[in-house]
């Protein structure tokens, strides 16, 4: 999963780009980069946050109207600066470009652009698969007499072609600004604008709390298979490309997105109360009575509020949590995790002590996180400790561009009753995946790490190839 935005602007860009870029921190921290446009690419990226990466020097040399940003970390390739993107290439045209997802026929591209393109390709992130095609079914164009509908045609042949699930913002040099996704848009991309003294800024990002702090107004969401180009006389042009049966990923409203965010014309807050309320008939038919409800801070406030609620019992918060510390689950490596995530909460042991704390997390992935959350609250005096969370049991890795590891690391595969021994639980609760859809059962949305249910056709053909590469990719040390 990955933070991506792009603007074109009347005015210097790499401002709002960078402020932007912060409100999108949350969705990688591995590393970040910076791409505009004045004459030539101007690019900066690095390994770490944007607080690291950016120094005053790098970013007096991002001149120009036009850019784009990226904030990530890895699903497919190393965390090596190598794989940090933006990308760009000088022909034609020049072409930058940035993306969010993971691509599901990486070796199949991969020998497609060097056998017909003799491209090769120079590293292990997906974005060169999707730059490349993009690229090579440009260059197929009359270049002299470039159209908007070539453009298009171009990117409706990169959505038959690359599949998986992706959301990419692409500059193309002296003609503007190009925002597409795959055919079932299962990543996010929000449009919007915002009227100056100079004009109409139009941006592309992943998450419309982005636009907030930004002053911008939000045009809509990109549609499945939809893309829409802005050149540079400022005319907005938009198209279906090439679009699938809609399949937005559930997970952006359980965990990843901000809870200020906007997706599809939900409120993420909204979705996780929802959630948190078909809980409550879950936690009483289990007959658990607990004396205070805590959640996981901080993704998990929304659901752990709202079960209080319908049933009647004191929520409180019972773990204090240190703001200066990133997001365990984006953390790269198991070891990681589990330092981060002992770094960053306190349990508050007078609020605890002889107390039956029913804990509600968003999700439980690996398991090694909330067993040592639970061991802080049996050292802080918990008298009876019932985990509950808010998604049902994760038992198909992810293969659209959330990391959720391989599927002999993913705990949901087992029973309850072996899931409750392994982490020291009274009681174990999870949220029933027939209740998730019944919640949503007039719309379409992804819920394959629940039920395997894949929507890009052929998924399960690359299943065993993306996990051997997690797995070479952890025995590396990446």
């Amino acid at each position: 999963m990955c933070g991506i935005i792009g603007i074109i602007n009347h005015e210097e860009v790499i401002g709002d780009l960078l402020f932007g870029l912060s409100a999108l921190q949350h969705r990688g921290q591995s590393s970040c980069g910076i791409v505009t446009f004045e004459k030539l690419f101007h690019l900066h990226k690095g390994l770490g946050n944007i607080s690291q990466v950016f120094t005053q020097q790098e970013v007096a040399k991002l001149k120009g109207n036009i850019g784009l940003g990226h904030v990530r970390y890895a699903t497919q390739g190393g965390d090596d600066l190598i794989n940090a993107q933006p990308y760009s290439i000088n022909y034609p045209f020049g072409i930058a470009m940035i993306h969010n997802g993971n691509i599901l026929n990486f070796k199949e591209l991969r020998d497609t652009l060097y056998k017909e393109h003799h491209i090769l390709l120079e590293t292990s992130n997906d974005l060169e698969l999707i730059l490349y095609t993009f690229a090579s079914e440009l260059r197929k164009k009359d270049l002299m007499n470039l159209s908007v509908d070539d453009i298009f045609d171009s990117v409706s042949e990169t959505q038959q072609k690359v599949l998986g699930a992706y959301a990419a913002i692409t500059m193309i040099a002296n003609r503007g600004i190009l925002a597409f996704n795959d055919p079932n848009g299962i990543r996010p991309l929000v449009f919007g604008k915002k009227e100056t003294a100079s004009g109409t800024t139009y941006a592309f990002a992943s998450e419309s709390s982005c636009f907030d702090y930004l002053e911008y107004e939000v045009i809509s969401n990109l549609a499945p298979g939809e893309a829409i180009f802005i050149d540079t006389n400022n005319t907005v042009h938009r198209k279906i490309c090439h679009s699938g049966k809609p399949a937005f990923c559930i997970f952006e409203y359980i965990y990843f997105a901000r809870e200020d965010s906007i997706m599809h014309d939900k409120l993420v807050a909204n979705e996780r109360i929802a959630m948190g309320k078909i809980l409550a008939k879950r936690v009483k038919a289990a007959g658990l009575k607990p004396d205070v409800i805590v959640d996981v801070p901080s993704s998990a406030y929304f659901f752990a509020t709202s079960l209080a609620d319908e049933l009647g019992v004191q929520y409180i918060r019972g773990l204090a949590k240190n703001n200066h510390i990133g997001r365990s689950f984006i953390m790269s490596n198991q070891k990681d995790r589990e330092t981060t995530a002992k770094l960053k909460l306190n349990p508050i042991t007078s609020f605890l002590k002889g107390k039956k704390v029913a804990l509600v997390d968003d999700s439980i992935v690996r398991g090694t996180t909330s067993k040592n959350l639970i061991g802080l609250l049996k050292r802080a005096g918990a008298k009876e400790i019932y985990f509950i969370s808010a998604a049902p049991p994760i038992q198909h890795p992810c293969m659209y561009g959330i990391d959720m590891a391989i599927s002999s690391e993913l705990i949901g595969r087992n029973t309850v009753a072996d899931i409750e021994s392994y982490l020291e639980v009274d009681a174990l609760i999870y949220q029933s995946i027939d209740d998730l859809k019944e919640l949503y059962k007039n719309e379409h949305f992804c819920y394959a790490c629940f039920d395997g249910v894949y929507p890009v056709a052929n998924s399960k053909k690359y299943i065993d190839e993306i996990e051997s590469e997690r797995i070479s990719s952890s025995k590396n040390g990446c």
